[in-house]
């Protein structure tokens, strides 16, 4: 029997069906993890986050920005945005994130929690501008999180804690059948910055 047979470095999957959710933990060393987190906390162009809901505009105290092979349009929770053209730091992260993940992404969502009592409500990816079941690949900078995930059938609930300089894929039907969200929190008052890789189809 070869000695490395049984060896293998593939995440596991986190949920225990109708989709796939694998945790690569910490993929950069925390030095590098440090000088991203402050690169992007004071290069990248912050907005408050904008929703329209039950027909109210909602502004947000989280900040978020978008980012693109070209100027996109993405639209969900029925505001529109248009993505800006990479950074260096953020072509570095992408080229980071593809190699492990052994996927192709064309723009980033990110999103800037200022302290534990900022977090995302439940919810599923699945506007009609992403690719129909593509992978969404998460890379976490700054305060550790919990992340959790709903079955929307079942109900079940799975959660994991998100390191800093971590990096968490989904991928096939999760986001039919799973909803996902950061908690809140009043335990943590550091920031955490957290880049959500994807693929949107281009129209025409």
């Amino acid at each position: 029997m070869d000695l490395f047979e049984s060896l293998d470095n593939t995440p596991k999957n986190l949920l225990p069906q109708d989709g796939m959710v694998q945790y690569y933990g910490v993929i950069l060393p925390v030095h590098e993890s440090d000088q991203y987190f402050e690169k992007l906390l004071h290069t990248i162009e912050w907005r408050h986050d904008e929703a329209i809901i039950m027909g109210k505009k909602i502004i947000t105290k989280r900040k978020v920005a978008w980012y693109g092979d070209d100027a996109f349009s993405y639209t969900y929770s029925n505001i529109t945005k248009t993505a800006l053209i990479w950074t260096e730091a953020l072509l570095n992260l992408k080229k980071i994130v593809e190699e492990t993940s052994g996927e192709r992404y064309n723009s980033c969502l990110l999103n800037l929690y200022h302290d534990g009592n900022e977090g995302m409500a439940w919810h599923s990816d699945a506007e009609k501008d992403l690719k129909k079941q593509g992978t969404i690949a998460s890379l976490s900078f700054g305060a550790e999180r919990k992340f959790a995930f709903k079955h929307k059938q079942s109900k079940q609930t799975i959660s994991h804690l998100l390191q800093h300089g971590s990096l968490l894929i989904m991928k096939g039907t999760t986001q039919t059948h799973w909803l996902h969200r950061l908690p809140p929190t009043k335990t943590i008052d550091q920031p955490r910055i957290n880049l959500t890789f994807r693929m949107i189809e281009k129209k025409g």
